[in-house]
């Protein structure tokens, strides 16, 4: 046994007082071994009929993992790059179509997860960026009858998924035209449902965050997508290490934008919101701050734990007593709309105290608390994104 790479101990139990049975577990194979209770003939059948069984089960296991990380698609999205056919003949009934290959993650997803089969139609767009130079009419687009066709490749001949799931070929997604189709530039109240309206227009939150770990960057971007927000801040703060900002995630743009895209897919949307990395926090907040989210259009929050003592007597003393998001001021913009919300919050290590807190106060952000518990950055933005988008909606 010492000779033998394990990845855990062996572990032994009786089984009724019948026989004991000992699971080794190695890095090829599952061993064995029973006790004299059998004969050596039968224990030897029984390792065998176990470790095959065991085998087919990993291998099941195994295309379960492979197939658990294709992601969980609301809406299809695609790049206005990867339109085929911008200038469909007269008297085509669809303005484009997309061609995505066998082994692009969305024709995985719609064959393995959605099973759909020729001429079914699922829901699609074109992803618009927040810069106006790199949109065209078609970006933007919203359907939710977009139609697909299979293109099998190689040996397959038949145009639909395989027995196991596999796509044949090739995905072929034709946009039909209006009014099944929404074009961006074609967005008017009377032609949106109310939950369009709620979905497509510009989110009234905003969120400045101090930049986490890229690891939880990686985690919380496509969280804030699918929450919905108009524009995200990464900023510094005195409790963030400088090399975060070295991440492959600001190296890459590539990377930034799939974990933004991310989100919006499993949401439904399709608008990217303005991101802005700023390494130094004073300088944004004396001299960005109010050209970004001006104080008569924006309200400010900043979110901070709330600190708590206890006096000689046992008593609780609140250290700095805070609000909570429902009790903010939140008057309305000089046209009589509802204003749109900033909220800050900070790395896991908290604001600095007490220069980085009053500097905010002294720029017009209002403090709240999400009560005594410190909380990861991930769990904070969730539910201070939530709170301000039902705040938003009260409000509206």
């Amino acid at each position: 046994m010492s000779n033998r790479k394990s990845i855990l101990r062996p572990i032994s139990f009786g089984w009724a007082g019948i026989m004991n049975t000992t699971f080794v577990l190695s890095m090829h194979r599952i061993r064995f071994v029973f006790s004299h209770n059998y004969p050596p003939s039968l224990g030897q059948s029984l390792s065998s009929f176990f470790a095959l069984n065991i085998h087919s089960m990993q291998s099941q296991t195994n295309r379960r993992y492979r197939s658990s990380g294709v992601l969980r698609l609301n809406r299809i999205l695609f790049d206005q790059s990867e339109i085929d056919n911008t200038s469909p003949e007269d008297g085509d009934e669809f303005i484009a179509s997309v061609t995505l290959s066998k082994n692009d993650y969305r024709t995985i997803h719609v064959a393995k997860i959605l099973g759909l089969q020729n001429g079914d139609t699922l829901r699609a767009g074109s992803v618009r960026s927040p810069r106006l130079e790199e949109a065209n009419e078609l970006s933007g687009l919203v359907t939710d009858h977009a139609i697909i066709t299979w293109l099998p490749e190689g040996k397959i001949k038949k145009a639909k998924p395989t027995a196991n799931g596999e796509p044949p070929g090739s995905l072929r997604i034709s946009i039909p035209k209006s009014p099944k189709t929404l074009l961006w530039g074609d967005r008017t109240k009377s032609q949106m449902t109310e939950g369009d309206i709620d979905l497509l227009t510009t989110p009234p939150v905003s969120l400045l965050l101090a930049l986490p770990r890229p690891l939880q960057l990686g985690r919380i971007l496509p969280i804030v997508t699918q929450l919905g927000v108009d524009r995200i801040i990464l900023t510094n703060a005195k409790k963030v290490p400088k090399d975060y900002f070295g991440s492959h995630i600001f190296r890459k743009p590539d990377v930034l934008r799939g974990l933004l895209v991310e989100g919006l897919a499993q949401s439904g949307d399709v608008r990217l919101p303005n991101v802005t990395v700023s390494h130094q926090w004073k300088k944004f907040m004396e001299d960005d701050l109010e050209q970004m989210f001006p104080h008569d259009d924006v309200v400010r929050v900043i979110a901070h734990p709330e600190r708590r003592e206890f006096g000689e007597d046992g008593s609780k003393i609140v250290i700095n007593e805070t609000r909570r998001m429902s009790d903010i001021e939140f008057p309305m913009d000089a046209v009589g709309k509802p204003r749109r919300i900033l909220v800050a919050v900070g790395p896991e290590g908290g604001w600095e105290e007490p220069y980085e807190l009053d500097k905010f106060i002294e720029m017009g952000f209002q403090q709240i608390t999400l009560g005594p518990r410190v909380l990861r950055s991930d769990v904070a933005v969730i539910g201070l994104l939530s709170l301000a988008h039902e705040m938003c909606a009260l409000k509206r």
